[in-house]
């Protein structure tokens, strides 16, 4: 479960990142706040779908006492 965070948390570095980008380009401006906010938070939640899918399946582990 630890890799799901250390994921999530580096695609919303990389989010913020593309954003300020964005920001410096002055391609923001022209969007407007409303269209930034709900782009931002699709792509958050399509982030936390892939860190989701990374994490793995779960095991179960059997141990035999004979």
């Amino acid at each position: 479960m630890k890799w799901t965070g250390i994921f999530l948390l580096g695609y919303v570095i990389l989010l913020c990142g593309i954003l300020a980008a964005l920001w410096k380009l002055g391609i923001l401006a022209n969007i407007g706040t409303a269209w930034a906010v709900i782009g931002f938070v699709i792509a958050l939640g399509i982030g936390i779908m892939l860190a989701v899918s990374k994490s793995g399946s779960k095991e179960n582990i059997e141990i035999d006492r004979n």
